[in-house]
């Protein structure tokens, strides 16, 4: 619909203050980046980026500047003459970036643009990916399933459920202060508490789960006391240790369930007595540690009030 292929139901779509319903695609002050890039094979990368300001009837001179403009912009002036075959997966990509911006839409629509790329090299082409938009000053709407990529490149995040917007938020807003649930299961990896409240003051509830763990946390409404409510925390909020913590409370032994090494962090599973496995991530801060946990070791699993969100839906 944003790229004309679709018209809405209803409503409208605006850009810049325009309804654009029912102007065809190729009137649009709009692009689209494909995921399998759609470079033209017989052409070299300077025609590539060319095609559509030769559509446009451009000056041929005009369209070498902007050419030059867009080798310049994705580091790509000494390919101008090579073939796509001939170039990488990540050169490839920049080319089908270089030619999307090349007419200078309003808005770049892209489509998991960075899915063809290995891990290291979508890592650091996302940051570029940053740069480049911050340049140009466009708006950029990505599809991803890598919810890793989308936390690192958007400035903001819609999550959607059967069609229906449950948050629009920064990153950090919808990691740290989901709106539902369904958005803090949805976003990242996190452990949910279901309870009951038990007690409540201004700023702080008192919650007993369904699994046995007693939680004090930070709330910013006032649930009733008796009212049923969710305590979700992420796993690198939970800390993990052989000893019992001095703190009496949000506190809870277990056994190690399942080890994950990830290099940089360590994914322990804690299985609680009742059953459930609580997921934490250590930071993994120096190459060896005194007394490794092991397989079935028991260990104790805790964090701080604030570090949780109580959930009424």
């Amino acid at each position: 619909m944003l790229a004309g292929f679709d018209n809405p139901t209803s409503g409208r779509i605006k850009l810049d203050g325009q309804d654009v319903v029912g102007i065809p695609p190729y009137r649009r002050p709009v692009n689209m980046m494909f995921q399998s890039y759609a470079l033209f094979p017989h052409m070299n990368v300077h025609d590539n980026i060319a095609f559509g300001l030769k559509q446009e009837g451009m000056p041929a001179a005009d369209i070498d500047k902007r050419v030059a403009e867009m080798l310049k912009l994705v580091k790509l002036e000494q390919f101008a003459k090579r073939k796509p075959h001939q170039l990488s997966g990540g050169q490839r990509q920049r080319v089908a970036l270089a030619r999307s911006v090349a007419k200078r839409p309003k808005v770049l629509l892209l489509d998991e643009p960075l899915g063809a790329l290995d891990k290291k090299l979508r890592e650091e082409t996302q940051f570029e990916l940053m740069d480049l938009q911050q340049q140009l000053g466009l708006t950029f709407v990505v599809v991803t399933h890598d919810q890793e990529e989308a936390m690192t490149m958007a400035d903001r995040i819609a999550v959607m459920d059967k069609g229906h917007i449950m948050q629009v938020a920064t990153p950090a807003e919808v990691y740290e202060a989901p709106a539902s649930r369904f958005v803090a299961d949805f976003i990242g990896n996190v452990n949910m508490f279901e309870g009951t409240v038990t007690g409540a003051k201004p700023g702080e509830v008192t919650i007993a789960t369904k699994d046995g763990v007693d939680v004090t946390s930070q709330c910013t409404g006032k649930p009733e006391t008796g009212a049923p409510v969710w305590f979700a925390i992420r796993p690198e909020k939970i800390h993990i240790t052989r000893g019992k913590p001095s703190t009496g409370v949000n506190a809870a032994e277990g056994v190690v369930w399942d080890i994950g090494y990830l290099g940089d962090m360590t994914i322990f599973n804690v299985k609680l007595p009742g059953g459930k496995v609580v997921k934490t991530a250590t930071m993994n801060a120096t190459r060896t540690a005194e007394e490794p946990l092991s397989y079935d070791d028991k260990v104790w699993i805790a964090f701080a009030p604030e570090s949780g969100i109580v959930l009424t839906s």
